[in-house]
């Protein structure tokens, strides 16, 4: 059933439905056509194969020039490989820990991590075949010279419906990242998100980097079955993007709004042709009114969507919410085919109450590899349950509140941080916001009363006075919501994600940086 492999179905398909049409645009310098790009991936997976790699094998990949990694990812989904999507940005004693966890047989990388693989290759005994990508590399098969000599035609496609087709990782705060099993049916179902979203006649997605990892079936895999032109870049900050999306006339793409915080807190995109920009995709943390606002200012032609899924079930809810269809502050409904729901701590579903989000799906994981006491865990039946607090409506619209370590309890009342963010967001000059709570009393002492630190940046050509917008705070926000204290800093922490631009905000940073001048 070739069909059911995700790298036929992927790109096969619009190679034989749409063979002249451009699939693939590398960094300004190359660009493929499906055909070209399905031939380039089956010499791939060809050499692949040469080097030893079976259906069923776990191969590690690490890897970060954004070509290696669509075509590499691709490839080893034909030949039923389990790709283990590794990070480049870990520590060197994390990409240590996870090989060894994941059983892979199988190691294949880019020269842009020789070194840290050159680290890590003699405590890792079971992995047995090294392959280098770009390049020759010591005692490693050389990929680049056996895929210029393969074939490109099909190769035997193996691997497809419920079969393993990679680990994608989670981004915990303790431990290893634990290994999210997706089979090639359930990142099919992810690859679908583009169908939901209005396309165009010639549509173009812009990304960078983050496409490694779970970025892979949430970004490269719908451009290309959705019949997109797929921007690669290997950065995609704000500079960049300022280059790319006129060069290119990029018509879609998919960040968080702490990007356009950065981005339009600087002087340096007035002027700029972002006039090709249709679709905004945002998710990954709250989009509050204020920065909604500063976007539909500077690009009034897009249409911005908000979404909500995490790595277990990615892109499971969807909706517009600049054009009054879906609520300012929720993440739309279920996607078609997909299911969300809110339940007490019971189990039982409620409607207008906070509860945990519950995410159903084709898209859905089939587990933690290797760990059955946390797959338990998480997984009720068809439901996957991560710990997010949220509320559905009637009419299925759910907003999600957060995490519940991320609340805020001050005067016997939960805030959720972005309640605070949003009334600062619209104040005049500030470009970005992150609220904490800071324990009221000692550690060990029983109450949990906390106090509100509100960090804030300037946007460019303002300066802020953190008593100014105390005053102004106290008239939009009520008693227990109010900022105790607040710091005008430089920058706010935010996770490196390799896209170039900020990653999701850190509070827990904030916290630590910030949190003595609160302390009890």
């Amino acid at each position: 059933m070739p069909y059911g492999n995700y790298g036929h179905a992927i790109l096969t398909a619009g190679a034989m439905r749409s063979p002249d049409r451009v699939a693939l645009t590398y960094c300004g310098e190359r660009s493929f056509t499906y055909d070209e790009l399905n031939r380039a991936v089956n010499r791939r997976a060809h050499a692949l194969l040469a080097a030893g790699v079976t259906p069923g094998l776990r191969v590690a990949a690490l890897l970060n020039e954004t070509l290696h990694v669509a075509e590499v990812y691709l490839a080893q989904a034909k030949v039923g490989a389990v790709t283990a999507a590794l990070n480049p940005y870990w520590p060197v004693e994390t990409l240590r820990g996870v090989v060894e966890q994941s059983g892979c047989a199988a190691f294949v990388y880019d020269s842009t991590v020789e070194q840290v693989v050159a680290s890590i290759r003699p405590s890792l005994p079971g992995v047995t075949t090294w392959i280098k990508v770009g390049g020759p590399g010591a005692d490693s098969v050389d990929l680049d010279a056996l895929a210029s000599e393969a074939s490109e035609e099909e190769p035997p496609l193996r691997g497809s419906h419920d079969d393993p087709l990679a680990l994608y990782y989670t981004s915990g705060t303790t431990g290893l990242p634990k290994a999210v099993m997706h089979t090639h049916a359930s990142s099919l179902a992810t690859a679908r998100i583009w169908l939901d979203v209005p396309r165009g006649p010639d549509p173009v997605f812009g990304t960078g980097a983050i496409i490694w990892g779970i970025g892979f079936p949430a970004i490269v895999g719908p451009a290309l079955y959705g019949g997109m032109r797929l921007v690669l870049e290997q950065d995609w900050g704000p500079a960049n993007f300022l280059r790319v999306v006129p060069r290119e006339r990029v018509t879609h793409v998919s960040q968080i709004p702490s990007f356009y915080a950065a981005l339009l807190g600087s002087s340096e995109h007035e002027g700029v042709d972002l006039s090709s920009i249709r679709v905004i995709m945002l998710g990954g943390e709250p989009l509050t009114s204020a920065m909604l606002d500063r976007i539909k200012a500077r690009l009034p032609e897009a249409g911005v969507y908000s979404y909500y899924g995490q790595t277990e079930a990615p892109y499971t809810c969807m909706g517009r919410v600049d054009d009054g269809s879906t609520p300012l502050g929720s993440s739309g409904r279920a996607r078609t085919g997909n299911a969300v729901r809110v339940t007490d701590p019971s189990g039982r579903r409620v409607v207008d109450e906070v509860g945990e989000i519950n995410l159903a799906g084709p898209h859905r994981m089939t587990g933690y590899d290797g760990l059955p006491d946390k797959t338990a865990e998480v997984l009720r039946g068809d439901w996957y349950v991560g710990g997010d607090l949220g509320t559905l409506s009637p009419d299925g619209v759910l907003r999600v509140l957060g995490r519940r370590e991320d609340a805020i309890l001050r005067s016997g009342v939960w805030t959720q941080p972005v309640a605070i963010e949003e009334a600062a967001l619209a104040l005049d000059g500030v470009a970005e916001a992150g609220a904490v709570g800071v324990p009221a009393h000692e550690e060990g002492q029983e109450a949990a009363e906390q106090r509100v630190l509100l960090a804030v940046v300037a946007r460019s050509g303002h300066t802020l006075d953190p008593s100014k917008l105390a005053l102004a705070l106290a008239d939009r926000l009520p008693p227990h919501r109010r900022p105790d204290r607040i710091v005008v800093t430089d920058a706010l922490p935010h996770s490196a994600d390799a896209s170039g631009g900020p990653g999701k905000l850190l509070r827990r940073e904030i916290r630590e940086l910030h949190g003595h001048l609160l302390a009890p």
